[in-house]
């Protein structure tokens, strides 16, 4: 929860708009029932009356009261009717003193109608309080209404008028109020989506930008499959329920309490059956999700497993295919398809029972409140208004549970997403740099001067060491080349050179520092680096020479392109340099993509190469080619070859022979030939004795 927060907190000010926008839209929602409520027992039942007693009267209706008692001081003479009250065709003679018009009516609708104007007339006369009788307001105020209607009447207003202008006056106000909502609610989408995407696009940024500093000790901590979903899946939950949160979270509470409280104001009669349904929601959703929330975490385990058997199958199609193993591929998919669907299953499942038991809840209720409101409205303890405001509010209630169970589905995956992604986001990068007040700097370029002194590695959590000992000089402007065995270290002591691991023991200094003192990014930027496996990018072939250097021109892409021996199939297209490259490479040969990853290396013109096994691919004639290429160059700068052919490296100024992690030999190939036992071996395997000098 706290890394949701962490990433709502640049959007604090939008999110404070959004909670402000949503409580007015359920205020609004809350009110319509009541509006409703009014429409009908007003506007319909009452025929547009709300006074109970009438506030002007004819000649006629005041000499037929003054006889049952002294209304006098209660009316004032006037000759036309003032302008708040109808127009009506006669004249009227008295109006109601508006001191007394709010106790007069509240007293008429409140006792029975027969001691009305007594009873009002005593109350007000004393001055004293006195307690109503709400058993009876019901009927008395219908009553009230119809003898106000024949009052107004016999004044000569139209009851249709009058009735048409009361359910206008109120309709118009729930029709601004349903604008106003309509409008709110689509004010709210609008911020709460900015508000979501925004808090994914920061969370998938920033995933990125820390998996984008893991070295491989971190990689092999989170496989890839994993990353992508912590990337993709998991920060599309957290969205999701950061979407719906300020669009349910918040709105389930405000109009549930609201609707009770609203409900109980209508009827305290029927309110223990909110509480009944209220307390049958609850046990429901406990039972359930009790049983649900476990699996959401096995959940998001199996879809990184899924993920992982799919991403194989696809980069190894043409393996699986070849072993005739697409059943046994298969069987593997089919069982983690299997595990997924089964606790998905079970999820949907107990869902599925949960939606029909809140909505028999639901009918359950409604027909109690139609049972129990119509026994209320005969009796005359409850308008039909009020009833019909009631079951809406019951509904507001339901519903409001109905999103809460909803969210309850959500917010567990989403902790368990946000759990996942803190993990990649918390995880200490291993390769990290000093402070800067301690690093040093090469000054934009070094001269390339490698050293290895003493230096031994081991793998995380490995019990020995992978090199041992490895102490050589690289010198500037000469070839520095490794051979050995299958297994010997070969490619981790390269990849001890660009801070991909970090020595155990020793130290690897360039230009007299040590790369550890050295910031990673100014030390990368010294090295061109060709991996084992040449990898390019989806793109034209510019683009990816252009990952050497940003800036470099035509002309430094042709020469690069020149010396990598790959302007037979760059310019045979017409496209050139804008030839699109697919993704991972696909539509290039395993020579040419080793070509251009070795073209990209030298567009950078680096102060030391590394070529990782990155010949292994050329057939002998362009590997004589590209290595006569490469001398003239690369100059100045340090080269490094890791290599499985003595014909690649036997010009080499220095050749460094590794067996076990150990260096069994060091020197020229005439040297070697004569002191390493070791390399004579690989050399008389591969070549004949006129080769061999």
């Amino acid at each position: 929860m706290k890394i949701i927060l962490k990433y709502f907190k640049p959007f604090i000010l939008m999110a404070a708009v959004s909670i402000l926008l949503l409580f007015a839209q359920n205020i609004m929602d809350l009110f319509l029932p009541r509006y409703m409520s009014q429409m009908v027992d007003i506007g319909i039942m009452q025929g547009g009356i709300t006074e109970a007693v009438p506030k002007v009267l004819s000649a006629y209706d005041y000499d037929a009261l003054t006889r049952y008692e002294d209304i006098s001081y209660l009316y004032i003479h006037t000759d036309t009717a003032p302008p708040e009250y109808p127009n009506f065709d006669t004249s009227a003679d008295w109006v109601l003193d508006p001191q007394y018009a709010d106790v007069i009516n509240d007293i008429a609708a409140s006792v029975p109608y027969a001691e009305t104007y007594q009873t009002a007339v005593l109350s007000v006369r004393s001055g004293k309080p006195m307690e109503l009788d709400k058993s009876a307001s019901v009927s008395n105020s219908q009553m009230a209404a119809n003898y106000t209607q024949e009052a107004y009447e016999r004044l000569g207003a139209s009851k249709i008028a009058i009735q048409q202008k009361s359910i206008m006056s109120i309709g118009s106000i729930m029709l601004l109020i349903t604008l106003g909502a309509a409008f709110i609610t689509i004010a709210n989408g609008f911020l709460s989506a900015k508000i979501s995407t925004g808090i994914g696009r920061n969370l998938r940024k920033d995933v990125f930008g820390k998996v984008q500093t893991f070295s491989p000790a971190e990689f092999d901590k989170f496989s890839t499959a994993t990353l992508i979903t912590r990337c993709t899946n998991d920060v599309q939950q957290v969205q999701m329920v950061a979407m719906m949160g300020l669009r349910m979270i918040l709105s389930a509470p405000i109009t549930g309490i609201g609707g009770i409280i609203m409900a109980l104001e209508t009827s305290r009669r029927l309110s223990w059956i909110v509480a009944v349904a209220v307390v049958a929601l609850l046990a429901l959703q406990v039972i359930v999700f009790s049983n649900v929330i476990p699996k959401f975490k096995i959940m998001q385990k199996l879809q990184d497993k899924i993920n992982l058997v799919t991403r194989e199958a696809l980069s190894g199609m043409m393996v699986i295919r070849a072993f005739g193993n697409e059943g046994r591929e298969y069987e593997r998919f089919r069982a983690a398809n299997g595990d997924i669907a089964k606790t998905n299953r079970f999820v949907q499942r107990a869902m599925a029972i949960e939606q029909p038991s809140m909505q028999f809840i639901m009918g359950c209720t409604t027909l109690t409140v139609i049972l129990l409101g119509a026994k209320a409205i005969s009796n005359s303890e409850l308008q039909i208004g009020e009833m019909m405001a009631f079951m809406q509010y019951v509904m507001q209630i339901i519903m409001s549970f109905l999103m809460i169970g909803m969210m309850f589905i959500m917010i567990p995956r989403a902790l368990v997403s946000a759990t996942r992604i803190r993990e990649v986001l918390d995880t200490q990068t291993a390769i990290t740099d000093k402070p800067d007040n301690e690093l040093k700097t090469l000054n934009g370029r070094a001269r390339g001067e490698l050293r290895f002194n003493n230096v031994s590695f081991a793998y995380q959590d490995a019990e020995k060491c992978v090199l041992e000992n490895i102490d050589f000089t690289a010198k500037a402007g000469e070839t520095t080349a490794f051979i050995g065995s299958t297994g010997s270290g070969k490619s981790t002591l390269i990849n001890l050179i660009p801070r991909f691991y970090d020595v155990t023991n020793g130290s690897i200094t360039l230009d007299g520092a040590d790369i550890r003192d050295i910031g990673v990014k100014e030390l990368r930027d010294n090295l061109g680096y060709v991996p084992q496996k040449g990898i390019l990018f989806s793109g034209s072939i510019e683009s990816n020479l252009s990952y050497g250097k940003e800036d470099a021109n035509e002309e430094e892409f042709r020469n690069a392109i020149r010396v990598a021996q790959a302007e037979d199939f760059v310019y045979a297209d017409k496209d050139g340099l804008s030839t699109e490259i697919a993704q991972g490479g696909d539509n290039v040969s395993g020579g040419q993509k080793q070509r251009l990853s070795i073209a990209r290396a030298l567009v950078r013109k680096p102060s030391v190469y590394i070529f990782d096994d990155s010949f292994s691919a050329l057939d002998f004639r362009t590997d004589a080619a590209l290595r006569r290429a490469l001398r003239e160059y690369t100059g100045n700068a340090t080269t490094l070859i890791v290599a499985q052919r003595i014909s690649t490296i036997m010009n080499a100024e220095q050749i460094i022979v590794l067996d076990a992690g150990k260096i069994v030999g060091k020197g020229t190939h005439r040297e070697l030939l004569k002191t390493c036992e070791e390399y004579r071996e690989i050399a008389e395997s591969q070549l004949s004795k006129e080769e061999l000098l």
